[in-house]
């Protein structure tokens, strides 16, 4: 248990720094007199970090063990948070995004396939569950510090602080990750030579991989529209102040993370394929009611509801992959399935966030509905490939 509390905390690391951007952005785009689009280039370096760091966590863990990554990754998202508390200007956020986006692909990738290959449904669904309680916890920390008078900087050294402390308390259970995770030599020189032979794309060959990558560029889309534009859709369209806006915006993560805590407990009596598609269900369901002409708080309403729908759907789909490609792939696979969520995150923020700055923020719901209707039809599609496999 004290193990299992030990990844539940590193996802809580990974959770932190998640929303601070987008709930801060609407404050710090002024700080520095740049336009409220340019937050998409921040987010778009962060995520080719992670997508560098995704597709080599295999080999990584494979050489060093999942704990060290583990230490490593956090080590340098809190050394790239104090940076951002400290820069000078714009153009330092895009150089401590480097580290961030780095520090976050590995461990991203590495816990996620660990629990996946050895623990239940419902510890999966915990383990996000955490992740929602860093990002829930990040705009809250933020928005109380600005309403006490304190600047965004505060907010960024203090996660920093943080993630350093979880550093320590890493460094001291290194060997328990020893304990746990010593694979065979057979099976990691079998691994290794697979990935020589075959490549960093090789996991592609598989059928339905295809539509599996596809599922989750879609929803980290959806997500990461949320995280980094919710703050700044509230405030352009509903004229809500930006330090109330980012408080809001926790209700989003709220859903999340509540989602996936009883998410937990309904995956002992339903499949991941079930909680998928309920959870994309009530996707669709919150932004329906954010397009309707409804006051300002049945749209924040609306951001809990995403956020419930939300919940399920990465972690079911994340426990199916060793189902749908066989334990051996299972590292593998699980690594080029970040780097496509990392590459939605890249491309898909600063790109719709040029269109939402020269158009208008109102349609944002509208490009939300598009990608959860595909997003349903994939993870249908996938299920019945499986179905046709077994």
């Amino acid at each position: 248990m004290i193990f299992l509390a030990l990844i539940y905390l590193a996802f809580i690391s990974l959770g932190l720094p998640d929303s601070l951007l987008g709930s801060l952005w609407p404050v710090m785009n002024v700080d520095f007199g740049v336009p409220v689009g340019n937050a998409g280039f921040i987010s778009m370096i962060v995520s080719a970090g992670t997508i560098i760091s995704s597709l080599f966590s295999h080999r990584a863990i494979l050489r060093f063990g999942t704990g060290r990554v583990t230490v490593v990754s956090v080590a340098m998202t809190a050394v790239a948070l104090l940076g951002f508390s400290l820069s000078p200007s714009y153009l330092w956020l895009l150089a401590c995004a480097i580290p961030l986006g780095l520090g976050a692909g590995a461990v991203d990738s590495g816990l996620n396939e660990f629990v996946a290959e050895h623990y239940e449904a419902k510890h999966m669904n915990w383990l996000h569950c955490f992740w929602g309680v860093g990002a829930m916890l990040g705009p809250v920390l933020v928005s109380a510090l600005m309403q006490w008078g304190h600047s965004w900087r505060s907010g960024y050294s203090s996660i920093s602080i943080i993630q350093f402390t979880l550093v320590a308390l890493l460094l001291f259970s290194l060997p328990m990750w020893k304990k746990y995770e010593a694979p065979s030599a057979g099976h990691a020189e079998a691994v290794s030579g697979s990935r020589a032979k075959y490549g960093l794309l090789a996991p592609l060959r598989a059928k339905g991989a295809v539509v599996a990558m596809m599922t989750f560029f879609l929803y980290i889309t959806v997500e990461s529209l949320m995280i980094l534009w919710g703050a700044s859709y509230l405030v352009q369209t509903k004229g809500i102040p930006p330090e109330n806006a980012a408080g809001w915006v926790s209700l989003f993560f709220f859903g999340i993370t509540a989602g996936r805590m009883l998410s937990g407990f309904i995956s002992i009596k339903f499949s991941n394929e079930a909680l998928i598609r309920g959870g994309a269900i009530l996707v669709i369901a919150g932004i329906i009611l954010m397009l309707l002409p409804l006051p300002s708080f049945v749209t924040i309403c609306a951001f809990l509801i995403i956020g419930l729908g939300l919940a399920p759907i990465y972690p079911a789909m994340l426990h199916q992959t060793p189902v749908y490609f066989g334990k051996e792939n299972a590292q593998a696979t699980m690594g080029l399935q970040m780097a496509f969520a990392y590459t939605a995150t890249t491309v898909m923020p600063p790109l719709f966030g040029q269109v939402f700055a020269h158009t208008s923020f109102s349609l944002m719901p509208y490009v939300l509905l598009v990608g959860s209707v595909v997003l349903l039809s994939c993870t249908v599609r996938l299920a019945m490939i499986a179905k046709k496999r077994a």
